[in-house]
């Protein structure tokens, strides 16, 4: 393959869309709508591992487009005001209407936890209760706007090595992604048990929230997009990576292992595989599904999806009366299974509808108003490039 230029990336922005969707589908495993325990068992086993893989996607995604998007002549500066610009406005109004929800519904609502929510500082430390405040999702910012930081410096280590050596150290990366597990349980103490799994939440931060060791899936990210773009990508399609995903998400299902596993080292590959493979049909115009106009539509208000979709199933299910969910915290009442069926996709649509207003309401006019300084071209870096990491 000779070596490819920027373009848009319409596959890959359809793909935030489904990756988003994941996400919603394990936090609605997670709200206890079914009363049928059985069925609520089988729907948390088949997607409670979604949301995971959801999230690694956009880490991998991150590092692949902004590294497609770089440009030499960028400032630091510039760089970190549109990264700011772009999560921190629909960060600021999904905090403030989760405050104002915790209030209505005489919940308490904790400090200092929630202002580290605030300020996207709640990552970095081993704590459930950071988590577990105001949008629950925003920890992933927090993540994110670590690796925001890092992006210029690695940038320019990344941008001097040799296109020869690329794929190697992707492998190193891969390969470190897939010692952490280990690493967690060698290292930190597995007491006390979350929740109802067999490890503690030291481990799981550990390898699912700590912002240097997701760092690593960034970091695959950008080592995918230098190879693609100096033309080292082996030329696989689309499908292969995507059935290597399906075939290891329903392996791990089935198979015994550890589940630490499951936030990020079984999938981290095949989804850096299908990021590379998408980008590389793009730029050969091929079609795809996600490449299609409505999943690009919905894959460009994914980011806000994404922030909204909690509050949606949350504070839409305790409308409807104070009950335990799965986790013993207050929600709704349990449906029959088409009652939670049914109520889980409503819960989807408003969460497109509402994502849909804070997309064109906050995120967009943000980005215009303040994604560039005032006297700078009203062109924007590589414009075309719509696969925008959220």
């Amino acid at each position: 393959m000779s070596q490819l230029t920027p373009s848009k990336l319409p596959t890959l922005t359809g793909m935030r869309f489904l990756a988003a969707a994941m996400v919603f589908a394990v936090h609605g495993a997670a709200a206890g709508a079914f009363r049928d325990t059985q069925a609520a068992a089988d729907y948390y086993r088949y997607f409670g591992n979604a949301g995971a893989v959801g999230v690694s996607f956009f880490f991998i995604l991150s590092g692949f487009v902004l590294t497609w998007s770089a440009r030499p002549a960028d400032t630091v500066r510039n760089f970190w005001r549109r990264r700011v610009v772009k999560i921190f406005p629909s960060h600021v109004v999904t905090f403030v209407a989760a405050v104002v929800l915790l209030s209505l519904t005489g919940t308490a609502i904790v400090f200092p936890q929630t202002l580290g929510n605030l300020f996207l500082l709640h990552a970095w430390w081993p704590d459930n209760s950071l988590i577990e405040t105001a949008d629950t999702v925003s920890w992933s910012l927090s993540v994110e706007l670590f690796f925001y930081l890092s992006f210029p410096l690695l940038i320019k280590v990344i941008n001097k090595i040799s296109p020869g050596r690329l794929w190697y150290l992707a492998g190193g990366v891969m390969l470190l992604i897939l010692l952490m597990p280990a690493v967690a349980q060698t290292i930190l103490p597995d007491t006390p048990k979350f929740s109802f799994m067999e490890l503690s939440w030291t481990q799981i931060w550990f390898v699912y929230v700590f912002p240097v060791v997701r760092l690593l899936e960034f970091l695959l990210g950008m080592l995918m997009g230098r190879i693609v773009l100096t033309g080292r990508w082996i030329r696989v399609g689309v499908v292969p990576p995507a059935l290597l995903g399906v075939a290891v998400y329903v392996a791990a299902i089935h198979v015994g292992h550890n589940p630490l596993y499951n936030y990020a080292a079984l999938t981290a590959i095949p989804l850096a595989l299908l990021v590379s493979a998408a980008a590389a049909a793009d730029v050969k115009g091929q079609w795809t599904l996600p490449g299609t106009r409505p999943m690009v539509w919905l894959g460009e208000i994914s980011f806000a999806f994404y922030l909204v979709h909690t509050l949606v199933l949350k504070f839409g299910h305790r409308a409807f009366g104070s009950q335990p969910n799965i986790f013993g915290q207050p929600s709704g009442p349990a449906w029959s299974t088409p009652g939670g069926i049914a109520f889980l996709l409503g819960c989807f649509a408003v969460s497109v509808l509402l994502s849909w207003a804070l997309h064109s309401l906050v995120e967009q006019p943000a980005m215009r108003r303040w994604a560039r300084p005032r006297n700078s071209s009203p062109r924007g870096p590589r414009a075309g490039v719509t696969a925008d990491a959220g």
